[in-house]
């Protein structure tokens, strides 16, 4: 398969911050066109040709045949297609077991509409529901959240759970992506790399969201460390940037999000490394606090500048 040009690559925006009920209360899936239309327009207008379509705002799940279809002629008045399908905090190995279930169970549920839309691509992880304390914090991560346990039996049923979700998306020529966040199994680049690995399917991968571990207010792995190991069972990226500082007097960090060119992770460097190991899948681009969509699109802007840099450079 050829890797895809600076102009072709899809870089997806994500937008988690949007919302899944309409401001007058109704749930956004099944309101829909006239629900859908105001994002994608804006989307589109911000020049994206896709969309990483986060569950929390539409759930592709939710619509039957018609409703799905209704959704592509929605998207392509807008010139969009989707790029890849995230699913927000729904942990198969929550702590509820029921919980658990009806997560395990949505998650094939997403996989086979995505497999039906031809989306070729669902980004899984195991953080779980933002707890009060985060919801209350000024920025959910400053706040602790839910951790996953130090247990082989829950490690071992996530790794039956994502073998579980990899079979059925192999079926549909889905891939499945793993997406690194802190707390979880998926919290370190060696504990990523090791889930991956005892998974062993060939479609699951890792989605190296690093931004998600150098905003932390504790001390973190090195970021070129982390992508080092974790860029050649990469599948899909999600990236997002940060300022970050520590002061080694009084013990204090800082964190604030930042666009992909100003914060503390070397993007242009980062993306030459991810090129270097084969990478050649979707990204995704998002932006917490203020106009994320516009950040979002100056970071596109800006991987496209590298891709150009790095993939049309004369050979010298």
């Amino acid at each position: 398969m050829t890797r895809p040009t600076a102009q072709t690559w899809p870089i997806g925006v994500g937008l988690p911050q949007v919302q899944g009920t309409t401001p007058d209360g109704r749930d956004v899936t099944t309101a829909g066109p006239a629900a859908w239309r105001p994002v994608f327009g804006e989307v589109a207008d911000a020049g994206f040709t896709e969309i990483d379509l986060f569950t929390s705002h539409i759930r592709i799940s939710d619509l039957d045949g018609a409703g799905r279809d209704s959704l592509l002629r929605t998207l392509g008045e807008y010139g969009l297609r989707i790029s890849a399908v995230p699913l927000a905090r729904r942990s198969i190995i929550d702590k509820d077991p029921d919980r658990a279930a009806a997560n395990l169970q949505f998650a094939l549920d997403t996989v086979r509409a995505a497999g039906e839309l031809g989306v070729g691509l669902v980004c899984l992880g195991l953080h779980q529901p933002l707890t009060p304390a985060q919801q209350e914090a000024h920025w959910f991560w400053l706040a602790q959240g839910e951790e996953d346990p130090d247990d082989p039996a829950v490690w071992a049923s996530a790794v039956e759970g994502f073998q579980t979700i990899g079979e059925e998306a192999g079926r549909l020529g889905v891939q499945i992506s793993l997406e690194m966040y802190e707390g979880t199994y998926l919290g370190t680049s060696e504990s990523s790399v090791r889930l991956k690995t005892d998974i062993g399917l060939a479609n699951v991968g890792l989605c190296p969201d690093i931004g998600n571990i150098v905003r932390l207010h504790q001390p973190v792995e090195d970021w070129k460390a982390m992508l080092e190991r974790m860029l050649p069972h990469t599948n899909y990226w999600q990236l997002k940037n940060y300022l970050r500082d520590h002061d080694p007097a009084t013990g204090a960090y800082f964190s604030a999000p930042a666009p992909l060119e100003s914060g503390y992770i070397n993007y242009r460097e980062a993306i030459a490394m991810a090129l270097d190991a084969g990478f050649d899948g979707p990204m995704c681009v998002e932006h917490y606090g203020g106009d994320g969509l516009s950040v979002s699109a100056t970071n596109r802007d800006y991987i496209r500048r590298i891709l150009r840099a790095k993939l049309e450079a004369p050979a010298s």
